[in-house]
């Protein structure tokens, strides 16, 4: 159940999540186009007993040095003086260069796992300078390692090519992996947002919905009717109040909980009984209110009359079978060429007035001769 709110959330704001991507995107294209490309060359150097010095007849001596590779300090001392700072000045000087010319290079080395074999490797933005810096790097480091060492050789495995690609940037992995990271922030913006938004909305709710009967409000439901009339002057709408004579005795005597439940389920009779874009309102506590967008006096007096009937049937508001006849009271307002909301409001009210006295209950406020009534 929690994986598929998780998803409803996001399949709702699906739009922040492509945004995000796209946005990353783009600025992973746009980083990709302004980066200098940079280049790396790396040689690889041996390290192994020198048989000459240790003498090719004294296995002893072999073995010993054997084991002393296998504790990986002579090899972890190599890699430091390659690493060293003395020999990189001493390249660079032999080589002509001048460091100022060097601060977008950075050298390196390591230690091969389960090997005696060293990598040193040098990055920067021309493919030539950084193969010819390892090398160079490497043909130093060994003969300074050569005159300090005599026991163990440091020798080249392989020497540094010229590189032919760029190790970064790299415009297919940086964009994919840009795309995926934004999609997963996009996700994570967007379950935020949800989350956020879902006590905005409840708290908004709070402020339209009647928490008694779940329908809209007074207030709401006349910021309605006006925002529906003023939006043209040949808007057609309807105002129907219904007043629930019988349900006066009751809300003095009923509990809370119970008034609730009777109202929630008029609320409920009203909903199967009018349109989707029909609004119901609570008017006030026994009254109802009804707009019908798009509708004339007309055929809203035929759609209340069947409202009228439906909640005029007996109805049952508790588990012990107690029924309650709603005696309901229907008035309509038609709204004319240009109306305001006020002048519809008071035709439903006098309308209304003149139901409590009919001995039908439904009356159509005649401002003009209608016919059929």
């Amino acid at each position: 159940m929690e994986f598929r709110l998780y998803l409803q959330m996001l399949q709702r704001s699906w739009w922040i999540i492509l945004l995000t991507a796209f946005s990353a995107l783009i600025i992973a294209l746009g980083f990709v186009y302004i980066s200098t490309p940079i280049y790396r060359a790396s040689t690889l150097l041996i390290v192994s007993p020198n048989i000459e010095a240790l003498g090719a007849n004294d296995q002893y001596q072999i073995v010993s040095s054997l084991v002393a590779l296998d504790k990986r300090s002579i090899v972890g001392t190599y890699a430091e003086v390659l690493n060293s700072g003395r020999v990189y000045t001493d390249t660079v000087a032999s080589l002509g260069l001048n460091d100022a010319d060097l601060t977008q290079y950075e050298y390196f080395t390591v230690v091969l796992p389960d090997a005696n074999v060293l990598e040193l490797a040098v990055e920067g933005p021309d493919p030539a300078t950084v193969t010819v810096l390892a090398n160079s790097i490497s043909q130093n480091a060994v003969k300074y390692i050569s005159e300090l060492y005599s026991v163990y050789d440091i020798e080249f495995l392989d020497s540094a090519t010229i590189p032919d690609k760029a190790i970064r940037p790299q415009p297919l992995r940086d964009a994919g992996l840009a795309f995926t990271l934004g999609l997963l922030l996009g996700a994570v913006l967007a379950i935020v947002r949800e989350q956020l938004r879902t006590p905005l909305e409840a708290l908004l709710e709070r402020t339209q919905v009647d928490g008694i009967s779940t329908a809209y409000n007074r207030r709401y439901f006349e910021d309605q009717l006006d925002d529906l009339t003023g939006r043209s002057a040949d808007k057609l709408v309807s105002l129907g109040l219904v007043r629930l004579d019988g349900m006066g005795s009751y809300l003095q005597v009923m509990p809370q909980p119970v008034i609730q439940q009777l109202l929630r389920q008029i609320t409920t009779i009203m909903r199967k009984e009018l349109r989707g874009n029909d609004i119901i309102g609570r008017w006030d506590d026994v009254t109802f209110s009804i707009m019908l967008p798009d509708t004339p006096g007309k055929a809203a007096y035929s759609t209340l009359g069947r409202l009228q009937m439906a909640l005029s049937r007996p109805m049952r508001f508790s588990h012990d079978g107690e029924t309650v006849l709603l005696n309901p009271k229907v008035g309509i307002g038609e709204r004319l060429q240009g109306d305001a909301a006020p002048i519809i409001i008071d035709r439903a009210e006098s309308a209304l007035d003149e139901a409590e006295h009919d001995e039908g209950g439904l009356i159509l406020h005649k401002t003009r001769a209608l016919i059929g009534f």
